[in-house]
């Protein structure tokens, strides 16, 4: 996927006049990271079969089931009664501006090679928007979450959450905002036997505003968080517990945000829910920090550091100062 540079800068000339066409190759518009660089190959979704359009929920579901390689283009709003479970081999993609996921979220469980892009998923009860489970090779790009933060933090559940022995997944150019919890990666510290060894996960250039926490909070897993912008995550971004590790490198945080960054093993008690009100008690995890961040005014607490001290892949990173411009821009729907 690729931008008109000449429509690109077009809405960003008025706020940033001296923006260098460079920076548009500062940043990969393309699958990056562990979704494109493992050992099962490339995340292609539904690449080499039909293209099919939408716009009901009955069209939806039979376009997503099977395993075949398809493309299922999604238009307008699509309220779903119960979660649709989307099958391997798949690419779902929002047209335009204005395809919209209500009611309840998708599953991605026991499947591998999907892409999810350019949808707006909100106000989903009683579950994720997006879960990911027992599957590979999942890309989650250039989507839209939100609800509403006022309601506490379990009016609703996770924006992206990916469970179960999950693995070789990017989630990319996302808007999260208005959420309390956004995505968890592991969702059980007794489930070290199905985790540990998985949920290698690649987090870059989100935009996160108004969350509350989990941007990410991992367990047993490797996640690599690089060139997100952070606006107002007010309790706790990024945390690593459960012997989980995390690289965390060139992310930009602005705002209210108590703290960026940690791995003691506590689960506060605004990662609701828990089963004390001073919080839960877990292993501490691990980060190890690359290329230099931007904290902002929040805390950084890192009680040990890992072995996970570089990517094991190629990726563009965007210089720090340019993260806040390219991210607000970039990041959401309509832009692929």
């Amino acid at each position: 996927m690729r931008f008109n540079h000449l429509l690109l800068f077009a809405p960003l000339s008025g706020a940033l006049p001296l923006l260098p066409t460079s920076l548009f190759g500062l940043a990969s518009w393309d699958v990056e990271g562990f979704a494109r660089d493992n050992p099962l190959g490339p995340t292609t979704g539904g690449k080499g079969g039909p293209t099919v359009t939408v716009s009901t929920v009955a069209d939806f579901k039979a376009a997503v089931t099977g395993d075949e390689p398809k493309i299922v283009l999604v238009n307008g709003e699509l309220n779903f009664p119960s979660r649709p479970k989307i099958g391997s081999n798949k690419s779902v993609i929002g047209v335009g501006k204005t395809a919209q996921i209500t009611g309840s979220g998708l599953d991605i469980v026991n499947a591998t090679n999907v892409i999810i892009q350019n949808l707006k998923i909100s106000f989903i009860l009683d579950n994720d928007c997006i879960t990911i489970r027992n599957s590979t090779r999942v890309w989650v790009d250039h989507n839209e979450f939100t609800s509403d933060i006022s309601k506490g933090p379990d009016e609703y559940d996770g924006q992206v959450d990916i469970i179960r022995g999950s693995d070789w997944i990017t989630v990319s150019w996302n808007y999260f905002h208005d959420h309390w919890k956004s995505s968890l990666v592991g969702n059980d510290a007794n489930f070290r036997d199905i985790d540990f060894g998985h949920l290698h996960i690649t987090y870059h250039h989100n935009h996160w505003r108004n969350e509350g926490t989990r941007g990410p909070a991992g367990r047993f897993g490797h996640q690599h968080v690089y060139n997100n912008l952070y606006e107002d995550f007010l309790y706790q971004a990024i945390h690593s517990r459960s012997d989980n590790q995390v690289l965390v490198e060139g992310n930009v945080f602005r705002g209210k945000t108590r703290e960026a960054l940690s791995t003691y093993g506590l689960v506060i008690p605004e990662d609701s829910p828990n089963t004390c009100v001073c919080g839960d008690e877990e292993l501490d995890g691990f980060a190890n920090l690359g290329a230099r961040n931007d904290w902002g005014g929040a805390t950084v607490n890192i009680t040990q550091v890992g072995d996970f001290v570089k990517a094991p892949y190629k990726y563009k990173l965007t210089p720090l100062l340019l993260v806040s411009p390219l991210v607000k821009f970039g990041a959401g729907v309509g832009k692929i």
